[in-house]
């Protein structure tokens, strides 16, 4: 079984169509791709300024681990001196 398209509107009339429908399409995406640019969000920005920082919030998790531990074992002895003029501190900036 064969079918033929025959008269108007035959093969070459659709593949015509097909292909000015491209070149518009194109001129219309390169205009497009020449004002396209990139904006990211403060919060974005800020993520990534955090994960910079992963060296020091390492260090800093890795000190409260320490002293999480010393406190478990009863080994943990503050700086009195330390805890008093920051006590001090804080009362009088209270004022």
């Amino acid at each position: 079984m064969s079918v033929e398209f025959r008269g108007v509107g035959g093969l070459g009339q659709i593949g015509n169509i097909n292909k000015t429908e491209k070149a518009q399409t194109n001129s219309k995406t390169d205009s497009i791709r020449e004002s396209d640019h990139v904006q990211f969000s403060s919060v974005l920005q800020d993520v990534n300024k955090a994960q910079a920082g992963t060296d020091e919030n390492s260090v800093r998790a890795e000190r409260v681990a320490e002293l999480k531990e010393q406190v478990a074992k009863g080994s943990y002895e503050p700086d009195l001196n330390k805890v008093a003029s920051s006590l001090l501190q804080f009362l009088m900036e209270a004022k």
